[in-house]
């Protein structure tokens, strides 16, 4: 059955709203269908370990923080996923101070 790209949205969309009882045979098919249509994972691809495809959760993941970026070690495969931190600019926080 061929999905319009709405449609397989859609699907992502439904599939990550629940991670909790996911194979990693579904997240490689969810990504398979994300990249088949052009659709941008973003914020959902932190969700799930690059390598093994396996669900981050307090059980097999281990997070660190330092020196501006957030590494996650996924403890099935040993593989370490790396993201870097976004800071606030000074500007910001000056604008946000002075709404207070």
């Amino acid at each position: 059955m061929k999905l319009n790209k709405k449609q397989a949205e859609d699907r992502i969309k439904e599939f990550f709203k629940n991670l909790d009882n996911k194979k990693p045979e579904d997240i490689i098919k969810i990504k398979r269908l994300a990249m088949h249509n052009k659709i941008k994972l973003g914020a959902l691809r932190k969700k799930f370990c690059k390598k093994c495809y396996s669900v981050f959760n307090e059980k097999n993941s281990q997070i660190r923080i330092n020196n501006g970026f957030r590494a996650v070690k996924c403890l099935k495969c040993g593989f370490a996923s790396r993201w870097k931190i976004k800071h606030l600019s000074r500007t910001a926080v000056l604008e946000h101070i002075q709404k207070c």
